[in-house]
């Protein structure tokens, strides 16, 4: 069996050289750096009395074939330690990082060789430091090819008189000018590695624990290609996800200047004035969305290849397949961060009342969602007043199904095929038949609305349901729950929760079965108190008579028994006790499936 890695000792001189000479490769170095100042301060001190600071991780391309025939040896690109390295690189080499302000500064680490027990020998530059002469106020002044050991120490003891002596002195230079002979333990993974392989062994020799995905790679490997774009692509990926979530962030992104002058930057910059938050996608879900749109594939890990040049057929690697791959990668993105685009996709999923991201429960249906949006735009032969409409009820029926919850991509890569293949009108039409008879909307759904998870999908259809049929909350007309969801609304136990516990339900995931659960106006819901439905629900139902409120707005019968419909809410309610618990969420449940399915079908018109 091959080696799945070997296993390096070089110091630290050796790997800032691989680094300068380009033969290693560090993706993130053109991102800001996330490492507090205190944190490459603390490394140096590590580096400076011997302690050890982790493996370096590196992961060796397949080589490639160049469009003139030549053979080109794959790059190594780190894909673990890249915030050390970086950290060494700023402090050492004196070399500029990007902060998170896009200001380019290096990190300057100051040196006390005078140091004794508990005072620090190394800090963070600052102005006392720089008035302190005890000081050398920036170690990578000593780190230069230029540096005159002799007259800085003579320059240094005269500074300091009597207190330390130029022996002592350069034994103290001579331990710090060390550290670029510290060992530092490199890992280098075999070249013919799966993308899945390398994650594995990823997450196994990471001493930290922390996860490498599929995404993670891609991201690695697109920011390391300079030749193709790659590092600005990564950059408008990132920004985009930012920007997305805080677009008050914007005035930082001015401050990149060489991104500002890109395309990329007037298809994002209409995000500053965005308020929508249905869909705020991080880096993973803009590139799965990109990806699958493009090459109309599932599987991030055929990214990762294709950006390699890998041919499928002949199981080599080529030059002109990576470049491809990155122009149609581009073209992905720029769609995905199309403003028209990604505003009327917004718009497809809260047509059906999805109108709040507390009813979202899956990314990735959404992704595959949006993929499906950018598919059908490309699709002539389908009618574009339509598209809309096609995804916002895939969405539901995906939702309803869980349809890319689990094994996510191979589900995914298996519907583009069928897709690309049938066309997406056959396509939907079999998987409704298959995922959506009557045995899934009369006993399926039943036992799915069994649960007590309000974050469930069932339950957020069943409210999207509710908001796109303008239902009224409970005991109130003209206060809707779309009202209650976005402003102030909270869910009412039917059943008050209370009332349950009392009489002797105490287990948890009984009381707070979420057909137990109903939008109520929050004054209501405290004024019910712990009530039994028999009391409460009669109250309300001789306002009807009285037409003195009690409970609400409602002082018609018809009305009344409308609300009861909108909210799936037995006729016989007013005549229940603690008693009739279980037999009332068979029933809600019921008639919560059958408003569903109500819901999905209408869809259609």
């Amino acid at each position: 069996m091959a080696e799945k890695y070997s296993v390096s000792n070089f110091s630290v001189e050796q790997i800032l050289n691989f680094i300068k000479s380009g033969e290693i490769v560090i993706p993130e170095i053109q991102r800001p750096f996330v490492w507090k100042p205190k944190q490459v301060r603390d490394l140096i001190d590590s580096l400076y009395t011997g302690y050890p600071t982790g493996y370096l991780i590196i992961s060796q391309s397949p080589n490639v074939k160049l469009k003139n025939g030549q053979l080109s040896q794959g790059e190594k690109i780190m894909i673990d330690g890249q915030q050390r390295t970086t950290a060494i690189m700023t402090s050492i080499l004196g070399i500029e990082v990007i902060n998170a302000r896009f200001e380019k500064k290096a990190i300057k680490i100051s040196f006390n060789p005078l140091a004794e027990d508990e005072e620090e020998v190394f800090k963070v530059q600052d102005n006392a430091i720089l008035k302190d002469k005890k000081w050398i106020a920036d170690i990578s002044k000593l780190f230069t090819t230029d540096f005159d050991s002799y007259s800085f120490i003579n320059e240094y003891c005269a500074n300091n008189p009597d207190i330390i002596t130029p022996t002592e002195l350069n034994k103290k230079i001579t331990q710090l000018l060390s550290i670029k002979n510290r060992l530092i333990g490199v890992i280098t993974l075999n070249k013919d590695l799966t993308i899945d392989k390398v994650t594995e062994i990823f997450i196994r020799i990471n001493s930290q624990g922390a996860k490498l995905n599929q995404a993670d790679f891609a991201m690695s490997k697109i920011a390391a290609n300079t030749k193709f774009g790659g590092n600005i692509l990564r950059k408008t990926i990132d920004y985009f996800s930012h920007l997305a979530v805080a677009p008050d962030w914007y005035p930082e992104i001015l401050r990149d200047t060489e991104f500002c002058r890109t395309d990329y930057f007037s298809k994002l910059s209409w995000l500053k004035d965005d308020r929508e938050n249905i869909y705020d996608p991080d880096y993973s879900n803009i590139l799965r969305v990109a990806f699958m749109s493009q090459f109309k594939r599932g599987k991030m890990k055929d990214l990762v290849s294709l950006l390699g040049g890998r041919d499928f057929v002949t199981r080599d690697y080529k030059e002109e397949i990576a470049e491809d791959s990155f122009n149609k990668l581009k073209e992905g993105t720029m769609h995905f961060m199309s403003k028209s685009s990604f505003q009327d996709f917004v718009l497809a999923i809260k047509s059906v009342g999805f109108i709040s991201n507390q009813l979202i429960n899956s990314q990735m249906t959404l992704d595959f969602a949006y993929t499906l949006y950018l598919l059908l735009k490309q699709d002539n032969s389908i009618d574009r007043s339509q598209i809309k409409r096609y995804v916002a009820k895939w969405y539901v029926l995906s939702t309803l199904t869980s349809r890319y919850i689990g094994s996510t991509e191979t589900v995914m890569d298996a519907d583009m095929r069928q897709i690309r293949e049938k066309g997406f009108i056959e396509f939907s039409k079999e998987i409704e038949q298959a995922e959506l008879s009557d045995t899934f909307w009369n006993i399926g759904l039943v036992q799915n609305i069994e649960t007590s998870a309000i974050n469930s999908p069932y339950f957020n259809v069943f409210i999207a349901s509710q908001i796109r049929s303008n239902a009224n909350s409970l005991f109130l007309d003209g206060t809707k729950i779309a009202d209650l969801i976005t402003l102030i609304g909270d869910v009412h136990h039917i059943f008050p929760k209370q009332y349950l516990i009392d009489n002797g339900i105490t287990d948890k995931n009984r009381y707070n079965q979420i057909a137990n659960y109903a939008f109520l106006d929050k004054p209501i819901n405290i004024a019910i108190g712990k009530q039994s439905p028999n009391q409460y629900f009669k109250k309300v139902e001789n306002q009807c008579k009285t037409k003195q409120c009690v409970y609400g707005n409602i002082i018609q019968k018809e009305l009344l028994y409308n609300n009861f419909s909108e909210n799936c809410i037995p006729q016989n309610i007013s005549e229940m006790t603690f008693e009739d618990y279980d037999n009332f969420l068979l029933l809600r449940r019921k008639l919560m499936a059958q408003k569903i399915k109500e819901y999905y079908y209408s869809i259609n018109t």
